[in-house]
């Protein structure tokens, strides 16, 4: 790594491959380095629980709303200059929304001809969900996408330097293998690893190659934008923010699994595949940074506890983020049907949105497009 140029690291993947929990990893892993940390997240809309969840854990993080990186390059380039006016960062580390592609030819290729004298770019790190990629490329049968979203999910994988097999705890060795197979003859440009976050193996290796190594300079994908267009059309996007009031004391880690599983169920007997559900509870009787937090990563899949309250709570800020196959305006019909359902469990407790966002992505427009 070049101590007179910041370090441009970018974490890609399809919604739910673990990108969030990687980035929080490979930034705790530097600070313990001695290296200054800036993190900069992605989302369609404001109100992004990645952004709640990587300041809870004390790093500087700036978000980019309203498109991809791809589209909004210029702000890109202003988020960097914000986190470098604050405190300096070694490395800025990236994590672009989990829909977009084509991030070679209309990110890291314009940064480096524009900004080469202040950045050094490293290799392209996309990850998968290995359950998930079983089932696009025919492994496995169960839950999936239609087939203009799946060429999203193999394009991301086409670009890649490094395809990392995250949630590599959720399969067997022959599984794995398998699917090290299919990736190395479909993509044979690209190293592939496997990795944890999660239970935090394998990691060294990848964070070393980040560190370590420069991005491929070779020619960048074709991508048909009309048939991008359409996949990220097919996908209902819904952020939203819930002020949650209680009479008496609560415990929202319940409330939390109660209420993504009444989602889930809604979600799953209407027939649509989840890409991404994500969720954290903020206190108002907490201290800085507390939070709880809950993903579901498939309609199929159980969800899952990330951080948890250690005692009850009076009330605070839930927020939600939902990403699915389906029409954005029943997306935000199941969560509010979901909190009728969930609220009079807890007597108590009353709710309110405060704000929220339904909409399917538009037609992606890069500022620039190297090739």
């Amino acid at each position: 790594m070049s101590r007179s140029k910041a370090r441009y690291i970018m974490i890609g993947g399809f919604l739910g491959a673990g990108k969030t929990t990687t980035v929080g990893r490979l930034a705790r892993h530097l600070t313990d380095l001695g290296l200054r940390v800036g993190l900069i997240t992605n989302d369609q809309a404001g109100g992004l629980v990645d952004t709640k969840l990587l300041r809870g854990q004390g790093f500087a993080t700036e978000e980019i709303a309203g498109g991809c990186f791809c589209c909004r390059f210029n702000t890109l380039v202003e988020a960097a200059g914000r986190l470098a006016e604050q405190s300096r960062p070694d490395v800025f580390i990236a994590e672009p929304v989990g829909s977009c592609t084509d991030l070679v030819a209309t990110v890291t290729y314009p940064l480096r001809r524009m900004y080469g004298d202040n950045f050094t770019i490293a290799p392209l790190a996309v990850l998968v969900d290995p359950v998930r990629a079983r089932r696009v490329f025919g492994l496995d049968a169960g839950g999936s996408f239609s087939s203009k979203v799946a060429y999203i999910f193999k394009k991301q994988l086409e670009e890649a330097d490094l395809i990392v097999i995250s949630k590599s705890d959720l399969i067997g060795d022959k599984e794995r293998g398998e699917l090290q197979e299919v990736l190395a003859r479909e993509f044979p440009l690209a190293e592939i690893l496997s990795a944890s976050p999660r239970q935090e193996t394998g990691l060294e290796e990848l964070f070393a190659r980040l560190l370590s190594d420069e991005q491929a300079r070779r020619n960048p994908m074709a991508v048909d934008y009309e048939t991008y267009a359409e996949g990220e059309a097919l996908l209902g996007w819904l952020n939203a923010t819930v002020i949650l009031t209680a009479g008496e004391e609560f415990d929202a880690n319940a409330f939390l699994q109660d209420l993504a599983a009444a989602v889930q169920e809604r979600l799953r007997a209407a027939g649509a595949e989840i890409a991404h559900f994500k969720m954290t509870y903020s206190p108002d009787d907490g201290i800085a940074g507390e939070l709880a937090s809950i993903h579901l990563v498939r309609s199929d899949h159980l969800p899952e506890a990330g951080m948890e309250l250690d005692e009850p709570s009076e009330g605070g800020q839930l927020i939600v983020n939902l990403r699915a196959e389906a029409d954005p305006t029943a997306l935000m019909q199941t969560v509010q049907a979901s909190l009728d359902a969930v609220l009079p469990v807890f007597p108590s407790l009353s709710a309110r949105i405060d704000h929220e966002e339904h909409f399917r992505p538009g037609k992606p427009v890069p500022t620039h497009r190297d090739a």
